[in-house]
């Protein structure tokens, strides 16, 4: 059996103005969308390991959760602390724009607590929810103390926390040695552009740190990706050189229905396109059909259950 580690947060949110709705919705997210597409896409061979820190208040909603995924049964590394667990209040504008208030204080990782975690795991997903999963050193000895792939959505890393808890975009220092870490890099667009004016200039900045593939997502109008091929996830004898062609497209989103509930959609994008990857899937494929488990996703409301709607075998009511 093969397995992927997943490291996250799991937030329980409270969402207002969601598809009009004028009550207020209350349900898991942050991570629970990544592990759903994964229970929804892994190949049979494959098995989820959380690696999650939750707090003691929803422990056992947390463990409910958990043990829906049947990917993820023996798995024993969800780990409960005594810290409030994270709560996040979206209120979304539109279907693309939303504000966003964090409170709990779910502590990180220290390398010491995640090395004797990741030694028996092939692959690594990285969503950084909070921002505060683990700091630059931890990257650097993750990087330096696995040698299997690592996916790694920047995310909140982009989103500074004011005194009340509310989400501001922020510049991240030393991207650099961030993009260092990780063999698969997504962003959004606007993270993107917090990162850096020219997207071929960051693109070209990436790839020299060891990047193999950037993925920006840019919500209905589907993904760009760049890289230097031949594409391997896996690491091999060799890498490109920096005068190597980069290749870049974008991958469209296939027609979908109606919009329900657009959050989550880029943790199930790049969930599925990680495990499309370590499948063997080749990139071109792996990143349609995350555009269409995401495109799914924005038609069914929170994240449980989603692994059956994303697989085709229940319909939204």
């Amino acid at each position: 059996m093969r397995r992927v580690g997943v490291i996250g947060t799991m937030v329980w949110d409270t969402i207002y103005g969601r598809d009009g709705e004028t009550e207020p919705v209350e349900e898991w997210g942050g991570i629970a969308y990544a592990l759903a597409a994964l229970e929804a896409s892994l190949p049979p061979e494959w098995r989820i390991v959380p690696l999650i820190k939750v707090g003691r208040d929803l422990a056992p909603r947390a463990n409910e959760f958990l043990r829906s995924l049947t990917r993820c049964r023996g798995a024993h590394r969800f780990v409960e602390v005594p810290e409030p667990n994270n709560r996040v209040t979206l209120r979304y504008i539109s279907s693309a724009r939303r504000s966003e208030q964090m409170t709990g204080g779910v502590p990180p990782w220290t390398w010491n607590e995640l090395g004797p975690l990741v030694q028996d795991l092939e692959a690594i997903y990285v969503n950084f929810i909070s921002g505060f999963e683990f700091d630059l050193a931890s990257a650097h000895h993750l990087r330096q103390g696995f040698r299997g792939p690592i996916y790694a959505d920047l995310h909140s890393l982009l989103l500074g926390i004011s005194a009340d808890g509310t989400r501001i975009p922020r510049r991240l220092p030393r991207v650099a040695e961030w993009f260092a870490c990780f063999d698969v890099v997504q962003l959004n667009e606007d993270e993107l552009s917090l990162i850096g004016d020219d997207p071929m200039t960051v693109t070209a900045e990436a790839l020299a740190r060891g990047v193999r593939l950037l993925v920006v997502t840019l919500g209905a109008q589907g993904a760009v990706y760049f890289t230097q091929p031949p594409f391997s996830l896996f690491r091999a004898s060799s890498k490109p050189l920096a005068l190597d062609p980069i290749r870049t497209a974008r991958v469209s989103v296939p027609a979908t229905g109606d919009v329900l509930d657009p959050t989550g959609c880029g943790d199930v994008f790049g969930a599925t396109l990680f495990a499309q990857l370590i499948a063997g899937v080749d990139l071109a494929t792996a990143l349609r059909n995350a555009n269409e488990y995401a495109g799914r996703n924005a038609g069914y409301r929170g994240a449980t259950n989603l692994q059956y709607h994303l697989r085709g075998e229940i319909v939204p009511q």
